[in-house]
Order: C-alpha cells, then structure tokens, then sequence
C-alpha cells in the first residue's frame, strides 16, 4: 500500500510511519518541520519526505502525483489548546486551509485515477471538537454533537465539517476519526506528561491548572496508531472513536507519574512534593470521555495497553532519552541525550 501521511515528523504521525514501514508500507511524508516536528523519531524509517506546509495548494498536488497513493492518513495540524488561545490565526491556516488543499488535491487525484473504491482519506480528529462532559454524562460517541471550547477544538471541528462535505458532495471516500489524550514516546515536551518528568526530574514546581480536577481519557499512541492504520480499510463516510476507557483527573494522573519515578530514580523526597497549582486556563474543559465502541467494532481494534503499562513504559523511555539538562527549552522529551 502507498501511503501519504501528513506530520509525519509528530507525535503521533511517526508513530503510525514507524509502523506502517515496518509492515512493508511505501510511505510518503509530509510536514513542514515546525516546532513540534521532530525528525529523530523516523531515524531509520525509509520513507520518502516532502518538507511542505499543508496550505501550499500546488505542492500538495505534486506530491500526489509522484506519490500514486492508495490512501491519505491526515494528522498534520496544530494542536496545543494554550498556543491557540495566545494566537489562533496559525490554527485557523493550518487546520482549516491545510486541510482544505489536501481535499482539493485528493479529490482531483482520486477522480483522475478513476475514482478507486478502495482509496481512502482518513482524516484525524480530537474528542476536543465534542466540548466537554459533566461528571454523569455519557462518553463522547460519533452521535455526539459537536460544542467546541478553544480556538484549537473550533479549527478541528471546522476541519472535520469539511472532510464530511467533501464526502457527501463528491463522493470522495472519506473516514473521519476522533481521539481522546494521546501518551507515549516521542510527544513534544509542551503536553502535560513530558512536562510532568522533565519538571519533577529537573527539581522544579510541577504546574497543574486549578485543582487538577479536570478528568481525561487516555490512549497509548502505539494503540491509537494500530487502530488508525485499520482505518484505512474502513467504510467510506464512517466516524470512527478511539479511546483508551481510561478516566483520570489530572491531579491523580500526575501523581501515578510521581510515583513512577519514584520507584525508578529516587530522589531526596517524594516527586509529588513538587506539585503547584496555577491559574487555571480560560474555557478549560472539566471532562473528556470517549466510547471506542465504533472502532472496536467496524475495525476489530482493541488497545493492548493499559494506563499504568502505557505510563510505565513512557515513564521509562523518557528516562532514557531525555536531554541531560532535562529543563532545558529544547523540543525537551523529543530528542536523544545531549
């Protein structure tokens, strides 16, 4: 299978080259290299790289047409909530343009080729564009409406409504995904569990919004990257949810991570005592959930982590990758030792 898939340089996009290249897959990757992208984490992969942003129409086309491919994983797009409150004209560009160009440029490939039924787009959300949950609601399911929070969620539901239109209106076989919190190797310092060990090893206060009462889901990237790769096979029109049926307030989820390193590089005190709470963040959602009932059943997909073995075994890697200035502001959590 020819495969273009867009940030492949992320967290999750390499996940899915990695194995994708592994199964014998001809991958074609395209990312622009910003900040989050992180090129150590395809060290090896043979892959074919186009360094474009998503938005450049023409570019977007070309790599179409040398690629030939028989399905489009699309999970370029920016991400961090923060980053989109301070300035949510990058998110609008990238996740809204970008995914506007790769439709363009997948519907005009897939009509010249005749229009395969086999071809597929999938095209990779978040449980963000759902809006939040109250303590007794049920979890996030492809029926639920969407009540996008933050710049970040609105730019992916925008996207999301696209993927659908271009489905509906031109038939183009489109598979819409949407995930709960994904963890593991590999993710950019900026999310809460790198910064969760690189503060807590480094000695500094270890930051939680409010109370850290906020609850979320959490699946292993590993997990979520299987189930995507399946969904290259699934129904056209589809919406598929990927989460882990793992719950958890972020306080306690910091505190299994203190624990953890407790255990695996001891300190002089408890990691836990570094924990601070701060200023909560505006709009914060309280609680995200999500029912992988449609995965597990349209795919035949199951995670095979659970959260303390998927903590573990990221807990571990960072111990072994992280710089040895763990607080340093270098893409920390991404890289080999300095």
């Amino acid at each position: 299978m020819r495969v273009i898939v867009t940030g492949g340089y992320g967290f999750i996009g390499s996940a899915v080259i990695r194995q994708l290249v592994k199964a014998g897959h001809d991958v074609w990757n395209v990312d622009k290299q910003t900040y989050a992208a992180n090129a150590d984490a395809l060290e090896g992969a043979k892959v074919t790289n186009a360094h474009t942003c998503i938005t450049d129409q023409e570019a977007i086309k070309a790599v179409f047409g040398a690629a030939r491919p028989d399905a489009v994983l699309h999970l370029a797009a920016e991400t961090h909530v923060d980053r989109s409150i301070d300035g949510p004209a990058t998110f609008l560009k990238t996740n809204i343009d970008g995914t506007f160009a790769l439709l363009e440029a997948a519907l005009e490939w897939w009509t010249s080729v005749g229009k395969p039924e086999a071809f597929r787009f999938v095209h990779v959300s978040t449980d963000e564009v759902f809006g939040d949950l109250g303590p007794e609601d049920p979890a996030f399911d492809a029926d639920t409406p969407y009540r996008p929070s933050s710049p970040y969620s609105a730019s992916k539901a925008a996207s999301d409504h696209l993927a659908r239109a271009w489905q509906r209106t031109y038939g183009l076989p489109v598979v819409v995904t949407n995930c709960s919190n994904n963890y593991g190797p590999w993710q950019n310092a900026e999310k809460l569990i790198p910064t969760v060990i690189r503060k807590a090893l480094s000695g500094a206060d270890i930051p939680i919004y409010g109370r850290g009462e906020n609850v979320r889901d959490w699946l292993y990237v590993e997990d979520h990257a299987r189930g995507l790769i399946k969904a290259t096979g699934a129904e056209a029109g589809s919406t598929l949810l990927f989460g882990g049926r793992a719950e958890l307030a972020n306080i306690d989820l910091v505190r299994e991570i203190c624990t953890l390193l407790d255990r695996k590089r001891p300190s002089n005190h408890p990691y836990a005592d570094q924990i601070a709470f701060v200023t909560d963040r505006p709009g914060h959602d309280r609680r995200y959930a999500v029912d992988p009932s449609s995965a597990e059943s349209a795919l035949g997909w199951t995670q095979k982590h659970t959260l303390l073995q998927g903590l573990e075994a990221t807990v571990d890697w960072y111990l072994e990758n992280l710089p040895n200035d763990a607080d340093s502001d270098d893409r920390l959590g991404l890289g080999r030792k300095a």
